[in-house]
């Protein structure tokens, strides 16, 4: 009976009649009229370039063990190309990566047909639509965040959660159970959820924190180290947990 589960949940079917609903969403006025006022206006170096100016879907391998979440599309990264993380900075350090870990093809994302192959990874994003100064309202999340919990559903092969900052930790902590006592965010932490399952977090690769230098790509690839060790055959039994 579960591999009947598990099939029906990873069917192609399945995935892309929930990719084309969050496609078409319009639930949040804001959003919708910040995305396509951004794509209307452009920028100088895209002028040339036809934005996506609608909600992001997630992308990646069905099956995949490791799932990463992000904040939002970028303005001009996502909510151009219409992939998350993809054509901005942010995407540029994540997608190196995900490449030196093994989880990519290649470590460029420049546009959706650029060849691009996640291996054993989804990446989706806590917010589907690019908002004002990056900054989805709480009710806006909130509207989102059936299509996390839906995504966790099909993602039946998943063992390790990577919540990209602490606007992503908080929400993947709303689509788990309650925990005791409640973690804490932290850069590189993992947290166990039970039955082979980790939440594992880290610092966003946002512009902000890569120039600072809050966050380094040897700091990044600390992460993905410590997610391929939880997705190993025998996993520490006592994963670090910083919090």
């Amino acid at each position: 009976m579960r591999e009947k589960k598990s099939e029906a949940l990873t069917d192609p079917q399945s995935w892309a009649a929930l990719q084309a609903e969050i496609v078409a969403c319009c639930r949040c006025p804001r959003l919708v009229a910040w995305r396509e006022g951004v794509a209307q206006r452009k920028v100088a170096r895209f002028r040339e370039q036809t934005y996506w100016g609608r909600a992001v879907p997630g992308f990646g391998d069905p099956q995949a063990r490791l799932w990463v979440i992000g904040l939002a599309p970028a303005a001009h990264g996502g909510n151009r190309t219409g992939r998350v993380f993809t054509g901005d900075p942010s995407g540029d350090w994540l997608f190196r990566a995900l490449y030196r870990a093994g989880f990519a093809n290649q470590p460029i994302s420049l546009h959706r047909e650029d060849g691009l192959q996640l291996r054993d990874c989804y990446i989706s994003a806590v917010v589907r639509c690019a908002p004002p100064d990056n900054r989805p309202s709480a009710p806006e999340a909130k509207a989102c965040l059936s299509y996390l919990k839906r995504e966790l559903e099909l993602l039946a092969q998943v063992r390790v959660i990577l919540a990209l900052g602490h606007f992503a930790f908080r929400y993947t902590l709303a689509l788990l159970p309650p925990l005791r006592p409640r973690p804490r965010f932290g850069h590189n932490c993992v947290v166990p959820l039970g039955e082979g399952r980790y939440l594992l977090t880290s610092y966003h690769p946002s512009r902000r924190n890569t120039a600072t230098q809050r966050l380094t790509e040897a700091m990044l690839d600390a992460v993905f180290e410590r997610a391929l060790q939880l997705l190993s055959p025998s996993p520490p039994s006592n994963p670090l947990i910083e919090f």
